[in-house]
Parts: C-alpha cells; sequence; structure tokens
C-alpha cells in the first residue's frame, strides 16, 4: 500500500482520521446518565403550542407545526471520525444527521454544514474531501447542502444542521409506541466494534468496506414508514445502542419490552472481533448506564449480549414499531424496499413490568 497521495501537484503523507479524536462517531456521545445530569434542568413543558416535539422528552429532533397539515423537522448531529478517510467521514456524519429527520417519518429540506477543523494539524484539502463527501451524501439524499459554520478546533469534527418536513398525520415519535406491538430494526448491530478494530488496525479490508457501506446508508425508508398509520413510533439507532435507544422508546411510552436475542441482526464478524476483546469504551459506559433497568433470560449469552447489545452504533438502522393489523404492509414494504432480511420482528412492547427490558433468547 502507497503511504502518499498525489494532490495536484503536492504529494501528501496519507493521514488517519481517527488518529487525531478521542471519541469515534456516535460514540463520541456524553455518556447516558452524565447527559442526564447535564439536562436536568432544560427539559421543560412546552410553552409553544406549535411547538409538537422539543426537548421535554428524548426524541431525534424538533418538530414545528407550520398549519396546513404540516410540520417543520429542525435536528443538529456531529462528532468526530470514525473512519481513516476524509471523504467518507463526510458521507457518514451527513448521512447519520439527515437520519433523524427520517426517524421522524420525515423528508430532509435542506442541510448546512457543521465543521471543526484543527487547521494547523490536518490540511485544508482534507476538510475539502469532508465536506465532498457531504455534498455526495446531500445529492443523495436530494437536498442541497446550503452553507455551514466552521471554527478551528483541536480535534476534527464534523456534522450537519438538518431541516425537513412532514405532513402532521404522518409524524412519528419515539415515545408512542404501544402494548403488544412489535418491534423491527432495519441495519444489524455491531459498527461500534468494527469501528474500534479499524481503529486498532485490526480489521479486514471486507470488514472495513462493509462497516463505511452501512454508516453511510441513508435511513429513507423512514419517509416511507411514517406514512403508515400502524407504524406507531420510530427512532434511530445511534451512540446509545440499542438497548439505550430502546430503553428510551420503552421508558417514554410507559410500557417495558422483550427483545428476541435469537433475532436480532447481528454483523457476524462483530463476534469475531470480540473473541479478541474489542470493544468500544462507550460501550462500558452504555452498560454502566443502563444494566440496572435489563434481565436476561437463562440461556442467553450475557457476556456477549453485554458487548453487543450497548455497542454504539453510528447511522444505525431504524427501529420501529408496528402494531399487529399492520404486519402485512411493513413487511411488503421491507420487502420492496430491499430490507428483505429485516422482515422479522426483534421484539415486542409489553405491559410495564420491573425491568424496562427483557431479553428473551
Amino acid at each position: 500500500m502507497n503511504d502518499n497521495k498525489t494532490t495536484g501537484e503536492q504529494i501528501e503523507p496519507t493521514v488517519r482520521l481517527t488518529q487525531y479524536s478521542r471519541g469515534a462517531g456516535c460514540g463520541c456521545k456524553i455518556a447516558p446518565k452524565v447527559l442526564e445530569e447535564i439536562l436536568k434542568n432544560s427539559k421543560v413543558a412546552f410553552t409553544e403550542s406549535n411547538l409538537l416535539v422539543g426537548n421535554n422528552n428524548n426524541d431525534d429532533a424538533a418538530v414545528y407545526d407550520i398549519g396546513n397539515g404540516k410540520a417543520i423537522i429542525s435536528t443538529t448531529d456531529f462528532f468526530m471520525p470514525i473512519v481513516d478517510d476524509a471523504f467518507d467521514f463526510g458521507r457518514i456524519a451527513s448521512a447519520n444527521a439527515i437520519s433523524d429527520v427520517y426517524a421522524m417519518g420525515g423528508k430532509p429540506l435542506m442541510a448546512v454544514a457543521i465543521l471543526g477543523w484543527p487547521v494547523e494539524k490536518l490540511s485544508n484539502t482534507l476538510a475539502q474531501q469532508v465536506l465532498e463527501g457531504a455534498r455526495i451524501i446531500c445529492k443523495e439524499a436530494g437536498i442541497p447542502l446550503a452553507g455551514g459554520h466552521s471554527i478551528d478546533t483541536a480535534e476534527p469534527m464534523f456534522g450537519l444542521a438538518v431541516t425537513g418536513m412532514v405532513d402532521i398525520q404522518n409524524l412519528k415519535k419515539n415515545n408512542t409506541a404501544l402494548e403488544g406491538d412489535y418491534l423491527f430494526l432495519t441495519k444489524p448491530i455491531g459498527v461500534g466494534i468494527l469501528a474500534t478494530a479499524q481503529k486498532r488496525e485490526l480489521i479486514s479490508n471486507d470488514d472495513a468496506a462493509f462497516m463505511i457501506k452501512q454508516m453511510s446508508h441513508l435511513n429513507k425508508i423512514g419517509e416511507l414508514l411514517g406514512s403508515i398509520s400502524g407504524v406507531t413510533a420510530i427512532t434511530d439507532v445511534t451512540g446509545f445502542g440499542l438497548l439505550g435507544h430502546l430503553i428510551e422508546m420503552a421508558e417514554g411510552a410507559n410500557l417495558s419490552a422483550e427483545l428476541y436475542y435469537s433475532d436480532l441482526p447481528i454483523i457476524s464478524s462483530a463476534k469475531e472481533y470480540l473473541a479478541q476483546r474489542i470493544v468500544p469504551d462507550a460501550t462500558y459506559r452504555n452498560w454502566n448506564s443502563y444494566s440496572e433497568k435489563v434481565s436476561f433470560e437463562k440461556g442467553v449469552n450475557v457476556m456477549e449480549a453485554f458487548s453487543i447489545l450497548p455497542d454504539p452504533q453510528t447511522n444505525g438502522g431504524l427501529l420501529f414499531t408496528v402494531s399487529k393489523h399492520a404486519m402485512e404492509d411493513v413487511i411488503i414494504l421491507l420487502e420492496k424496499s430491499g430490507y428483505a432480511e429485516h422482515i422479522k420482528p426483534i421484539g415486542q412492547m409489553i405491559n410495564k413490568r420491573e425491568k424496562v427490558i427483557e431479553v428473551k433468547i
């Protein structure tokens, strides 16, 4: 492998962006318990009647009623590099930010960039490549990258502020699941483990390619799911892992959830890296925040589940609940949209129990 790459007339040494950041992707998130402490005085009741979704819960974006049955969606998301290539970093960070709009059942309209760059450590050319990756993803989403803001920072970071729109009747929240609803997930989990293997230079080329493809894949299906009334709640799985985001969904609806561990879509190679004790630091932070809310049925591989369920995802799949009467419509949509591997429910919402999540075999 060539250690240099040519840019114009200059030869620039190959740079591994992940070596310039402490965190990686959505694993940069502040630990759930710490975040709860920070936000405890900022979650207030709605003071504006048109604000349909605000900061009084843990939803994916803010939503504002603009009349005529329409609402504006507003969100922002940014993080430090989870991959070494600048172009791919821009793509992944952008797809992750846009996902919040899809998680509300909405359609993105435009985005503006948020760039923090250590200008004395990393070249302007690399920053340009990050922005080019963002433009490519925005084009794929059918929206303009309409502007942005940049600052000189100690570590590289990038993301987007995204504006979207939704028909209010199609708006999906993360706290509106109903007892008896089935749980679905549109991407396999385990990319946090793969990203850690990459940072340690232990990942295979095939696994690295798979990881990048998954993290840069837009969750466009969220807009289509929003149009199905029997889809009762949606969220996207990111830095708190499947476990954390399911807990938010269950607690928000005053329910518990059964999770069928053997039916979870898990990246097969993630288990191989686990055997090498490759686990993101954020996994431990997540588990420490949520462990007291989880029970395991006898027979579940608890040691493996401990590393899989709280694994921080970056631009992970959509986690959504479906009423029994809408199951057929959802399965047809998933199959037609290229998600045939994800038509089996991974759990079910149940009445509130002592534990928020009951992990079954």
